[in-house]
């Protein structure tokens, strides 16, 4: 079985807390963060674009904010949307983008780069990318990973206690009759149920490159379903509203829920688990790069590295000094981690969706 190994861009144990100094006409404050040109101010507008709900809340009511005292005359505008779309949204528009920076998950951002939709970086014009391990770095320089969460099962201890269900230790329990009406999991164009499926492959003697296992072991969940979740939003009101005891999702989004009242617990399987790293991508064409990389380079310090540990429950990518119970609530176990191979992922991601409709989709509730 393989696991525990560890990605490019994936985690580290321990990260480096040396900071290079900037050079040329840049220069970083105390805290990091990139000056423009010559100490001239910043200004223009920003697009983002990325996850919606209480990833959208924390950029619009507290990052802006603070990056907005520091250049106050940039005007930043938040668009939420799912990964898969966003990447299709920047190609279409290539040559008149009305994106300028993508916050999304590490597979679609390799689909991205890929089709040549985001712009190198380099820590000349971005210093706090010095800061990130290089078991951090995205293919070609074309983002920053930003954070990370595991990914893994979640399920609703009092629920299952009520109904006398199991306690989730590998990938293959969710093809227990148990699961039957009580599981709820996203379709394989969302992430969530695109990882899910490939680490029951690697659960049966697979991985991203021979699916087969995986996709047998999905046409038994399906049966048990019905229907396919189309977005976490869906996964969460089935938790919320109790119609599903168990899902496939990541350790932050349990915990968010925790928080929210639904009783969740959070297990990496046996069998390991891999990564959801949330990379920042400036792309080709952006009508105010300047502001861009000020604004990479912002969401690099450690104030808001603490924010995405204390307010969302990301990992950070970097070493920084979090309060002992958020360190101790996201702490998992390391040396479990899958490395998925993200341009395999990449090459066969439609013929996975078109298996998916052709031989799974039509199984659900039988």
């Amino acid at each position: 079985m393989k696991k525990g190994r560890l990605a490019s861009i994936i985690l580290a144990l321990t990260l480096s807390t040396s900071l290079l100094s900037a050079c040329g006409s840049a220069k970083t404050a105390s805290n990091g963060g990139a000056e423009s040109a010559e100490g001239s101010t910043i200004s223009g507008e920003l697009v983002f674009a990325g996850n919606g709900a209480t990833v959208e809340s924390l950029f619009k009511d507290e990052i802006f904010k603070k990056f907005n005292e520091k250049y106050p005359d940039v005007k930043l505008t938040y668009v939420a949307g799912v990964a898969t779309d966003i990447v299709a949204k920047v190609k279409a528009q290539q040559g008149s983008s009305q994106i300028d920076i993508a916050f999304i998950e590490g597979s679609e951002q390799e689909a991205g780069r890929v089709e040549g939709l985001w712009e190198a970086l380099n820590a000349d014009e971005i210093p706090n990318m010095s800061k990130i391990d290089d078991r951090f770095r995205v293919s070609e320089n074309s983002g920053v990973t930003i954070n990370y969460t595991p990914m893994g099962i979640s399920y609703n201890a009092k629920l299952i206690q009520s109904k006398n269900l199991p306690v989730p230790a590998s990938w293959n329990d969710l093809t227990l009759p148990e699961m039957k009406n009580n599981i709820t999991l996203t379709e394989m164009s969302s992430n969530f149920g695109r990882s899910a499926t490939i680490m029951l492959a690697y659960a049966n003697g697979g991985s991203e490159a021979d699916m087969t296992q995986g996709f047998e072991q999905l046409k038994t969940i399906a049966s048990y379903m019905p229907t396919f979740a189309k977005t976490a939003a869906q996964i969460q009101q089935n938790l919320q509203d109790e119609t599903a005891a168990y899902t496939a999702w990541t350790m932050a989004r349990s915990i968010v829920q925790k928080d929210a009242g639904v009783d969740l617990e959070f297990v990496i399987p046996e069998e390991g688990a891999n990564i959801v790293p949330t990379v920042a991508s400036i792309v080709k064409g952006a009508k105010n790069p300047e502001a861009a990389k000020a604004f990479i380079d912002f969401i690099l310090t450690d104030e808001i590295q603490t924010l995405f540990a204390t307010k969302l429950y990301y990992n950070p990518v970097m070493d920084v000094t979090l309060p002992d119970d958020i360190g101790s609530l996201i702490n998992f176990d390391k040396s479990k981690i899958v490395n998925f191979n993200y341009g395999v992922i990449s090459e066969n991601k439609q013929a996975w969706l078109e298996t998916f409709n052709k031989d799974i989709a039509p199984l659900v509730g039988k």
